[in-house]
Formats: C-alpha cells, structure tokens, sequence
C-alpha cells in the first residue's frame, strides 16, 4: 500500500507552503537542496512543521487543495495542533 503525504514547510520568517508527495522524505531534500526552483527556493521554506499521511491518492490531492485554500489563521491553527513551537520535524531524517 502506497502513502501520500500532505505536507507545510516554513522559514524562520513564517511563511508556509504546503503540498503533496508520495515520497516525503525524497521531497524534502529536492527542497532542502534547491533541486525545484520556485516559490521555496526562492523563499527558502525548508522546515517540515506539519503533515498528514493518507493511503488514497485523491483525497490527499482534496486535503492539499482545502489546505491550500484556507486563510494563514486556520493553517497555523492546524500547524500548532501537533507542533506548537514549528520546530523541524524532519530534522533528524537526513543529513541534507
């Protein structure tokens, strides 16, 4: 069984980017190393401070779109709900 992941990154200025991956470990390190150039590169939202597993497809797409369309209030409400001090949480995954 596969897993899709939904995911905010953030900077130390607060900005969030969220997305979605079948591989978010993979994801990560093309953020962290600049590997897709755009919005978080250019910004350099590198910090995984939220995520969500789901083993369809569709409905991570769903997840991502209705994150994605909420105001930055609610996202930082859901953030704290597991991560009150948007601390790294890939942070000891990968030596990146």
């Amino acid at each position: 069984m596969k897993n899709y992941y939904v995911y905010i990154l953030s900077n130390p200025s607060g900005t969030l980017y969220t997305g979605m991956t079948n591989n978010l470990e993979r994801r990560l390190f093309e953020h962290k190393n600049g590997l897709f150039k755009g919005f978080t590169a250019k910004y350099k939202i590198f910090r995984l401070v939220y995520f969500e597993i789901s083993n369809d497809a569709k409905v991570a797409i769903a997840r991502e779109k209705q994150i994605k369309g909420w105001l930055r209030s609610k996202k930082l409400k859901l953030i704290k709900t597991i991560n009150p001090k948007f601390e790294d949480l890939s942070r000891d995954w990968t030596k990146t």
